[in-house]
């Protein structure tokens, strides 16, 4: 679904990201791990089109995405859930999924997308009329990928949705990660600092250092090796 080649990114004189390649298929999840300021996040910015490339190629089922606009990137199949969730806190619940859709001309699909992340998410369709100011940080997280999801992406960015979250909620949310992957066979590229949750979902993993790939493996082969984890993920 998703082959990014030898991808480099710089802001002025620093290289954010230094030949990244890595590939994710349909159905699968891609834990992109590292620490801080690894490069996770301007990966993600980079394939979604929110920052330009200088050098390498990102294709969506081998169309090139690099110079695309960001709203035809979008069209193309790609949801990106960024770090802070994005919600607008003063719309009610049901009209921030709305937003997720609202560039599609499908009206009966859009319909069937809503209802079908309520099923996803009960908890927002309890909650659908209330501002979304008034849900809890889990919460927030489910409606942050429910707008992506009504927008009927083929790829899902998601940038640390475990953040500021407590440890159950945490798994909730991978729970619910793993099951929408398989089924609406998304390829989900899912960035976290939470690495031995990302690990425990994932079904590749690429470890990612001073803006390289240090390490990209299979999820379970990066979770037992224990030298790995402790030299780049702190567990």
């Amino acid at each position: 679904m998703l082959e990014v080649h030898d991808l480099h990114v710089a802001y002025g004189a620093v290289q954010a990201l230094r030949g990244v390649s890595l590939e994710a298929g349909a159905g699968s999840i891609t834990a992109v791990l590292g620490a801080n300021g690894a490069g996770k996040t301007t990966l993600l910015r980079a394939i979604s089109g929110l920052v330009r490339p200088r050098a390498g190629s990102v294709r969506l089922e081998g169309e090139e995405l690099n110079g695309v606009p960001v709203e035809e990137v979008v069209r193309r199949g790609v949801g990106h859930v960024p770090e802070g969730r994005g919600i607008i806190q003063e719309l009610s619940v049901e009209e921030n999924l709305r937003l997720g859709g609202l560039w599609r001309s499908d009206r009966a699909d859009r319909r069937r997308a809503l209802v079908e992340v309520f099923e996803l998410f009960p908890v927002l369709a309890e909650r659908r009329r209330r501002p979304a100011a008034s849900l809890s940080g889990g919460e927030r997280q489910m409606l942050a990928i429910g707008r992506a999801l009504v927008g009927r992406p083929r790829l899902l960015l998601l940038d640390e949705p475990s953040l500021g979250l407590a440890p159950l909620v945490t798994a909730r949310i991978m729970a619910l990660l793993r099951e929408l992957t398989q089924r609406h066979r998304l390829a989900v590229v899912l960035v976290e600092q939470n690495a031995r949750s990302a690990l425990s979902i994932a079904d590749v993993a690429v470890v990612l250092n001073l803006g390289q790939v240090a390490v990209a493996d299979a999820a379970a082969v990066v979770a037992a090796d224990s030298d790995l984890r402790h030299h780049y993920l702190g567990f």
